[in-house]
């Protein structure tokens, strides 16, 4: 389980190290545009029922902590997912790697 620290009180958000690490390419490449944008998740099972957002700034402190010491590998389509919905007006929504997005999902 690895962890985003954000702002200068280093609010700690766990994420699971694979997902964190195509987060982080995401992240850094809309700050290192200087883009602000929200990062939403749903809360993981062992913590209370909801969701959050944090607002992400390239003012703001940040730093990525994971448990394992080997990178992961990345996949392309999962990053590209990530990417396009940073581009939206509702902004990053972390959603596991193997669900498509609602444009692909089968119509009935």
């Amino acid at each position: 389980m690895g962890t985003i620290f954000y702002g200068g009180g280093g609010t700690a958000v766990h994420i699971e190290d694979r997902a964190l690490a195509h987060l982080k390419v995401v992240i850094s490449t809309k700050l290192r545009r200087g883009e602000s944008f929200t990062l939403s998740w749903q809360h993981p099972e062992n913590q209370p029922r909801g969701r959050s957002t944090l607002w992400l700034h390239p003012a703001i402190p940040l730093r990525f902590v994971f448990d394992d010491a080997e990178p992961t590998k990345l996949s392309r389509e999962w990053i590209e997912r990530l990417a396009e919905s940073a581009n939206s007006s509702g902004g990053i929504m972390l959603v596991p790697e193997d669900i498509a997005p609602a444009e692909d999902a089968p119509k009935r």
